[in-house]
């Protein structure tokens, strides 16, 4: 094909194109009405439809308000039905049914919660006047039901029924009883004692019947949510206070002052404090635990309330009780009163633990402070009594004089008096501590020395008060070794130790020397052959002498020796020696120095008198006579009794 017939296609073909383009921009342009029509009928047919979906949205508003109302109706209908029932309820009382008059309370007080909070309601603030005052009959009622119900269940406790609840030893039938020391016949608890007591189990009182526990307390909750906490606090102190204070009354307790205790004979108020001993322990371990158990039922999830309660009902008896423990440790203080106030002192440590745990709420809290208070005052009493007592025994002038001079009353009570407190090292330790942080043990030591010292130096000025040198030394010989021996026997061995004992010891034998020498110094010098030969059993002389003595010298030696040991065994037989070892010990030390004396002058010049007239009036007395005439020194017998 040749170039003109190409040039022809290619213009052929390029109109073919420019036609197809302009069929296309046509369809193109009509599309474009088309469109444009269809969003202009659209729009015409949303606005027609506007009305209708406007309509039909009201429409479904509406039902959904009339749902709602429907259903809003429906719960405060029930509310009034409810409340209705529960008004029927309330007007019927609680008495015949407590459960049930407590559950309408419940429900009324949810009804007033319900309008209260739907206030738009018409009828809200009428119901809830109703309703309120309902409600607050229904606690009134409920108050006076409280009121009876505690009443009628709180009864004074019977001593019997509590001594029951003590352990076998604390009660009053047993061996355990309230102990005695006064007159120190007493004696105070043995560790053992106390470790037993320390286990002992104690079985709470029923002061309120458990059945009856949980209605009370559902209706101290109700009093107290219906804003009545104040007539329930003032009904359950009246009531229980009251009630408590009859327990302690039966038992024995009364209000005593210093004036009072003061007054008292001390046979009657060392009973009493005894007696108060035994009081605090029931009061605190069975009456107040008591009464904080029921108290912690009834008034739980009313805290503040419950700690007031418990506070209010005990503080007048707690207030009873320590005002006589302060009234004896503000008493004038005497020796005797030591074991008594170390009783009270023991018993107040003992319920420490309890008390603190008991009171420990801040409403209670001056009941703690007067207990650890009275627990002070008395160790300070005690503390203050062994410095009296120390002094008391030094300068003790009683006019009581042992003419026999065995033991001295003052001695025994005193060696009493410490063999006592030591039945109270564990109670003394504990004291000490409070007042210094020195060893417990050796403060004891201390206390211990210095009375036994106050005891020997009164013993030294009693001593002197004896006419007769040996008996001064038999006195003190007696006094001292029953110090020392008590002392071995007992626990204050232990304390004062062996170097006290073994220097006590050596001065009751100087003490034993220093008799002897005094008493028989001055008869076996009649027994000494002075002046004569050492030889025994010579010739006679010329003028009967034997071994160079005169007769007449040998008469008057056997006549002076006779005077001399009748005169002395008149007297030292009515002296005592009330230990039988020491008497025998004293015995024999005399008797080897003067018998072995007299035999020998009666072997070398018996022959001299026994030869010659009335030998019977110079020999009274063979050695064998006089052996069993020294076993009847120190006997303490009277002048008629050795006559018959």
């Amino acid at each position: 094909m040749g170039v003109p017939q190409t040039m022809e296609a290619l213009g052929e073909r390029a109109e073919f194109i420019k036609e197809s383009l302009q069929k296309s921009q046509t369809i193109t342009d009509h599309m474009v009405a088309i469109l444009g029509s269809f969003d202009h009928r659209l729009s015409a047919l949303e606005t027609a439809m506007r009305p209708t979906q406007i309509r039909t949205h009201s429409i479904r508003g509406a039902h959904g308000n009339i749902d709602k109302t429907l259903k809003a109706a429906e719960v405060i209908l029930s509310q009034f039905d409810l409340t209705r029932k529960a008004e029927a309820k309330i007007l019927r009382g609680p008495h015949e049914d407590l459960e049930s008059y407590l559950e309408a309370i419940d429900q009324l007080r949810s009804n007033v919660d319900f309008f209260s909070s739907n206030k738009g309601f018409k009828c809200s603030d009428g119901v809830l006047n109703h309703a309120n005052q309902l409600l607050s009959k229904a606690i009134s009622k409920l108050e006076e039901e409280f009121r009876q119900l505690l009443a009628n269940y709180s009864k004074p406790v019977e001593p019997d029924r509590l001594f029951e609840c003590l352990p076998d030893s604390l009660r009053p039938s047993s061996s355990g009883s309230p102990r005695n020391h006064g007159d120190g016949s007493g004696k105070g608890p043995t560790d053992h004692q106390e470790k037993s007591l320390e286990n002992a189990v104690y079985t709470l009182p029923i002061l309120i019947p458990p059945r009856v526990l949980p209605l009370l307390h559902d209706l101290a909750q109700q009093m107290a949510q219906g804003g009545h906490q104040q007539q329930l606090f003032r009904i359950y102190r009246d009531t229980r206070a009251s009630v408590l204070e009859q327990s302690l009354r039966k038992l024995g307790v009364e209000r005593l002052g210093k004036d009072d205790v003061q007054k008292m004979q001390w046979e009657v108020l060392e009973a009493k404090i005894g007696n108060w001993i035994h009081y605090m322990r029931i009061a605190v371990k069975l009456l107040f635990a008591g009464e904080k158990k029921i108290c912690d039922h009834i008034l739980d999830g009313v805290d503040p309330l419950r700690d007031q309660c418990f506070a209010e009902v005990t503080v007048s008896s707690v207030s009873v009780l320590l005002s006589f423990g302060e009234a004896i440790a503000k008493s004038k203080r005497s020796p005797e009163k030591l074991f008594v106030l170390l009783d009270m002192y023991e018993i107040m440590r003992e319920l420490h633990s309890e008390i603190e745990l008991l009171f420990e709420s801040k409403a209670c809290i001056e009941m703690r402070e007067a207990a650890l208070s009275l627990t002070k005052r008395l160790a300070e009493t005690v503390q203050e009594t062994f410095v009296d007592f120390e002094e008391a025994v030094e300068k003790d002038a009683t006019k009581t004089t042992v003419l026999d001079g065995t033991v001295h009353p003052l001695t025994s009570y005193v060696i009493n008096y410490v063999k006592f407190l030591f039945d109270y090292q564990s109670t003394l330790k504990q004291l000490f501590k409070e007042f210094d942080a020195s060893d417990p043990d050796a403060l004891l030591a201390s206390v211990t020395t210095r009375m036994m010292q106050a005891l020997q130096n009164n013993l030294d000025g009693k001593s002197k008060q004896y006419r007769d040198p040996s008996l001064t030394h038999l006195f003190l010989m007696n006094n001292i070794h029953y110090i020392v021996r008590s002392v071995q026997r007992s626990e204050a061995k232990d304390l004062l130790g062996d170097d006290w004992v073994q220097i006590h010891r050596r001065i009751v034998q100087q003490h034993a020397n220093q008799y002897k020498r005094i008493s028989w110094a001055k008869i076996l010098q009649c027994l000494s052959a002075q002046g004569g030969a050492s030889g025994g059993g010579g010739a006679m002389g010329a003028d009967g002498s034997a071994s160079g003595m005169p007769r007449s010298m040998v008469k008057d030696r056997f006549k002076t020796f006779n005077v001399q040991f009748e005169e002395l065994h008149q007297r030292q037989s009515q002296w005592t020696v009330p230990d039988s070892e020491l008497r025998e010990s004293l015995r024999l030390a005399v008797a080897e120095v003067l018998l072995p004396a007299y035999r020998s002058f009666h072997k070398r010049y018996g022959p001299m008198v026994e030869n010659g007239k009335n030998p019977q009036k110079y020999i009274r007395y063979s050695p064998e006579v006089l052996d069993h005439m020294m076993n009847e020194f120190f006997e303490g017998k009277t002048w008629n009794e050795q006559k018959r």
